[in-house]
């Protein structure tokens, strides 16, 4: 299990409180929904509003459209400065 350090008073999708203080632990599942959802999302076969309905009923936690948005602008600029590197 890999632990992620804690830098905002927000847990993220996908994420719970460790047992080890400031820490975050992956939720797999979670984690593979979003997935998932982000690949429909950037090929657009699910708008952001269907797919974060889609991602909370899936998973039982519930996220915004806008939420998923920030997640979805965030891995775009990532595949974009990857790509030109």
């Amino acid at each position: 299990m890999t632990l992620k350090r804690r830098t905002t008073s927000t847990i993220p999708f996908g994420y719970r409180e460790s047992d080890v203080e400031g820490f975050l632990e992956p939720i797999d599942g979670q984690l593979e929904a979003l997935q998932e959802t982000k690949e429909h999302i950037m090929n657009g076969s699910l708008s952001l509003r269907g797919a974060a309905e889609q991602l909370s009923y899936k998973t039982g936690r519930s996220i915004s459209a806008v939420g998923l948005k920030k997640i979805v602008d965030k891995e775009r600029q990532k595949g974009l400065l990857d790509k030109r590197g």
